[in-house]
């Protein structure tokens, strides 16, 4: 790695090799020892976010958005371009890639697509580039160890109630990601970590949800306790890519009308009604799975009280979801006798924070 704090540069042709050869953290920096031990790591379709805690008890939580964008034509002359800019970059087989909120904004404004190296909630079998790129994402977030040996909780999708997703490759590959920064790797359930992060006052018990950009999670608890854990493989993604067909734009124009101010309940436009209609298509659609799901499962617990539901991540950010995900609750012959429901105060770190309190817990 250069001295240049905002790029890194490959030169293997094998992806696990380019792995291995980059300036990996050795030895805890100076100003990590002021964090505890052990750390929280939302592996997103959409964005990535890691987050750590000070002895003084103060969540820290990064955010990027994991996607990245080739940057063509004349290689040197960009590269100083995105180097004076403080643009953060990957140079990698003689090509340039923005990477995070730069590759987004950059192919917003230019009307280009990102590429992403995951797809659906897994490592996009499509992108030969997903490894090298996601592995210096997350190394720009976590950061450098705290300690030797120091415990990362990364979140997993569950098993994929509509399409035949195969989690041990994508779990490996994180958790050799990791190993290779010198952390050691735990898993645990994407929606099981909004439980842990946002029902602890119902002693664990209720239902967490996980929106998502390429999936949602959701986990039926007791008292910690799995009891129904599924994911549908549709999500923020899934509704970009419909309005974006339909309305005619590229999908970062659709992604960026849904996260500037859309209200499911007063949409203003044609655009914003593509986006209410495929909202209410996706919640129905994972309502009525969830209610399935329950009837279905066996040693189900039993809840003597009605249950709080909570829904996090970033596709809950927009205005009006909890309004519209209760219409549509009504609509369903839910198993359950539900006490509330609410978003998490801060969706989009619910889920990494949860991971925290699992490594916390883990100490």
């Amino acid at each position: 790695m250069s001295g240049d704090t905002n790029k890194i540069e490959f030169n293997n042709d094998d992806p696990m090799d380019q792995i291995q050869s980059a300036d990996l953290p050795q030895k805890p920096r100076q100003t990590e020892t002021d964090r505890i031990p052990g750390k929280g790591l939302d592996v997103g379709t959409a964005n990535l976010l890691s987050a750590a805690q000070t002895r003084e008890g103060k969540v820290i939580v990064k955010r990027e958005r994991n996607m990245f964008l080739e940057i063509p034509s004349n290689f040197q002359r960009n590269r100083s371009m995105l180097t004076k800019l403080n643009v953060p970059y990957v140079s990698y087989r003689d090509r340039l890639y923005v990477l995070g909120d730069s590759s987004f904004n950059l192919a917003n404004m230019f009307g280009r697509e990102v590429r992403r190296p995951m797809r659906d909630g897994f490592l996009s079998p499509n992108e030969q580039d997903a490894i090298p790129m996601l592995r210096f994402i997350v190394e720009r977030l976590l950061g450098a160890r705290t300690v030797e040996n120091e415990p990362v909780y990364f979140c997993i999708p569950a098993a994929s109630i509509d399409r035949d997703n195969d989690t041990i490759y994508h779990r490996g590959v994180v958790e050799g990601l990791l190993k290779k920064l010198g952390y050691v790797p735990h898993a645990i359930n994407e929606g099981h970590a909004v439980v842990y992060s946002e029902l602890a006052e119902q002693e664990f018990t209720g239902i967490g949800i996980s929106c998502g950009g390429g999936m949602f999670n959701v986990c039926v608890a007791y008292k910690t306790i799995p009891a129904v854990t599924f994911s549908v493989s549709r999500g923020g993604d899934w509704i970009d890519e419909h309005v974006a067909k339909v309305m005619g734009m590229p999908r970062t124009r659709a992604t960026d009308i849904k996260e500037s101010g859309t209200n499911l309940l007063e949409p203003r436009n044609r655009e914003e009604e593509a986006v209410v209609l495929y909202y209410r298509n996706l919640i129905e659609y994972v309502l009525r799975n969830l209610a399935q799901r329950f009837r279905i499962a066996e040693d189900v617990p039993s809840f003597r009280d009605p249950v709080e539901i909570v829904v996090a991540g970033g596709t809950s950010m927009v205005g009006g979801f909890v309004d519209i995900f209760a219409e549509e609750l009504k609509k369903v012959d839910f198993p359950l006798s539900v006490a509330s429901i609410r978003r998490a105060e801060d969706p989009l770190t619910s889920v990494v924070r949860g991971c925290l309190i699992a490594a916390a817990l883990d100490q």
